[in-house]
């Protein structure tokens, strides 16, 4: 599974709203959406993408598809946990640096990754969390949910209701793809 393509379409055009500069993707699979970011941040030589997935395999399937692009040299690849390199950031510097962050990783670690982003994103920028809606599962009773899958809604459904309820941002839920929710940062 990879981001579908009307979601990559519709990043590429909010990232260039909103005039973007240094994003951030934390799970990467095998490109697709660093791509499309890629291609609608601007030209002027900086390093514009921190892009953190703990299979770089998968991310090298489709550094091809980058590097033929033109715009390999806007990708910093991190290879780590993700909660482990989000750490090290604010370790290595507690201001908010990120304008746009795509989460699409362990799912049962967005709520922890959301605390991090918090203070990695500056006021104003979007934390855009990917398959909330969970194949619809969310809004299912848990009997009718897979086994297999109940783990995941439960924790998609925690964090929508942490998003929902968090005076700290503005957030809309956008039903592309699997669902994705896109989080202004107000303060």
């Amino acid at each position: 599974m990879q981001v579908p393509v009307d979601e990559g379409h519709f990043f590429s055009m909010l990232i260039k709203m909103m005039n973007a500069k240094n994003t951030l993707e934390l799970g990467v699979f095998t490109g697709y959406s660093l791509l499309t970011t890629a291609l609608a941040l601007p030209e002027d030589g900086r390093v514009y993408i921190t892009a953190i997935d703990i299979d770089k395999e998968a991310y090298e399937l489709g550094l091809e598809f980058i590097k033929n692009a033109g715009v390999g040299h806007k990708i910093n690849f991190i290879q780590s946990d993700g909660l482990q390199a989000l750490d090290n950031m604010m370790n290595k510097n507690p201001k908010p640096e990120f304008d746009f962050a795509f989460v699409d990783a362990n799912k049962t670690n967005y709520a922890d990754a959301y605390e991090r982003l918090m203070k990695l994103v500056k006021v104003g920028g979007i934390i855009a969390f990917d398959n909330t809606l969970w194949f619809g599962f969310v809004a299912e009773e848990e009997e009718s949910v897979p086994e297999h899958l109940r783990e995941c809604r439960k924790a998609l459904m925690e964090l929508n209701e942490q998003l929902a309820s968090d005076p700290h941002i503005e957030i809309s839920q956008v039903s592309i793809g699997d669902g994705v929710t896109l989080c202004r940062r107000l303060v």
